[in-house]
């Protein structure tokens, strides 16, 4: 009988570890706080996007033509959102608060930029999903590297 019990007991035990690990391996998939895969959030994001940030970063998120290179003016041109841009190499937190405050705030030591703060114009949760409808376009492989940036950035 006692043989029994501890064959329950380790195969229940060995069920919770596998259960655990699957947890913490899905929670590992979703770092960061946008939300990218809900469908809702992302028609949001894509409608404000539309009304607000493609005039300067293109419908497509494609941003302006040579964005690495300062302007006449000395202002570099918008960056794309898309694969191409620079944009996933931020976490979740950093792109809310570029996103409101301004480029040249968050950068700092006399930084000028185009890139005003939108904290007057829409709410952190219009502006999460903004950023989440971005998101959701990037290919698989930029989703899990922005993912991992997410988690070392905690």
């Amino acid at each position: 009988m006692k043989k029994w019990m501890i064959i329950v007991v380790l195969w229940v035990s060995l069920g919770g570890v596998a259960w655990w690990i699957w947890v913490g391996a899905n929670a590992q998939d979703a770092a960061g706080f946008l939300e990218y895969e809900n469908n809702k959030t992302i028609a949001r994001g894509n409608e404000i996007y539309q009304a607000q940030c493609a005039t300067c970063h293109g419908a497509n998120l494609e941003g302006q033509p040579d964005w690495q290179s300062q302007d006449e003016d000395g202002y570099l041109p918008a960056p794309p959102h898309d694969e191409t841009g620079h944009t996933w190499h931020h976490p979740d937190a950093q792109l809310l608060a570029i996103t409101k405050l301004g480029t040249a705030a968050i950068v700092g030591s006399g930084y000028q930029s185009r890139m005003i703060g939108f904290e007057d114009v829409l709410t952190d949760e219009e502006i999460s999903d903004v950023l989440s409808y971005i998101k959701s376009t990037w290919p698989k492989r930029v989703v899990e590297t922005h993912n991992q940036i997410n988690r070392d950035s905690e």
